[in-house]
């Protein structure tokens, strides 16, 4: 009675072991799919890979775009640097906008929403964020007060130190009027250099202007 009891233990534990890796097993029978077509696109998807590519490198759907192309609405998202830094960038990059009074009084706004928080509406790192946690530099000081546009640039795109990314933040013009904004800060007379922007864009147009009615007048020849 004893055995059999024991051989029935025994039994029990084996097709319990035996139903537990039946279980556990990943090769089920899928079954049939009705017409594979509609679900698996013929025309290569860029976001899923179903099977190997025949016509591209590594099998892969998904490329990397040409180098030195830039896909449309996306100018300024891709730097092309000959390496990824902040000093490579202060060398390779220039700030492709003209500056105008605007664009620096658009910089100004903009700096003044994502940046003055730490360094400060004058630029001297003593934002309400900057004086909690301090260390934000001050742009008239030492090195940051020689910073290149283009070091300005990658630092607000990537971020460094305990600065984080503001890419997604600002878009690549918005940056680069900040970057002209922060230019001037760094020379400490930003509202100064926005006025006489100001000034000398008025004595322009009032010299363009003069330039028009001497043209357009009807004094009459001698």
């Amino acid at each position: 009675m004893k055995s059999l009891s024991t051989i029935g233990l025994k039994a029990s534990a084996l097709l319990f072991a035996t139903a537990a890796l039946v279980a556990c097993k990943n090769e089920q029978d899928p079954g049939v799919e009705y017409a594979p077509d509609m679900y698996n696109a013929i025309p290569l998807e860029p976001y899923s890979q179903i099977k190997p590519s025949l016509y591209n490198p590594g099998g892969l759907n998904m490329r990397e775009p040409a180098q030195g192309t830039v896909a449309r609405g996306k100018m300024g998202y891709t730097m092309y640097l000959s390496s990824d830094t902040a000093e490579v960038a202060g060398v390779e990059l220039k700030n492709p906008l003209a500056r105008t009074t605007q664009n620096l009084e658009d910089g100004k706004l903009l700096y003044a929403r994502f940046c003055s928080p730490c360094h400060g509406e004058q630029g001297d790192g003593q934002g309400k964020v900057g004086i909690k946690f301090k260390g934000v530099p001050s742009y008239t000081a030492g090195r940051v007060a020689t910073l290149p546009e283009g070091h300005i640039y990658h630092v607000i795109t990537n971020g460094r130190g305990r600065m984080r990314p503001h890419g997604t933040q600002v878009n690549p013009t918005e940056r680069w009027k900040i970057v002209m904004y922060v230019q001037q800060l760094q020379t400490g007379e930003a509202d100064t250099a926005i006025a006489t922007e100001e000034q000398a864009n008025q004595a322009s147009t009032a010299t363009e202007a003069g330039a028009d009615n001497t043209g357009n007048s009807d004094t009459p020849n001698n």
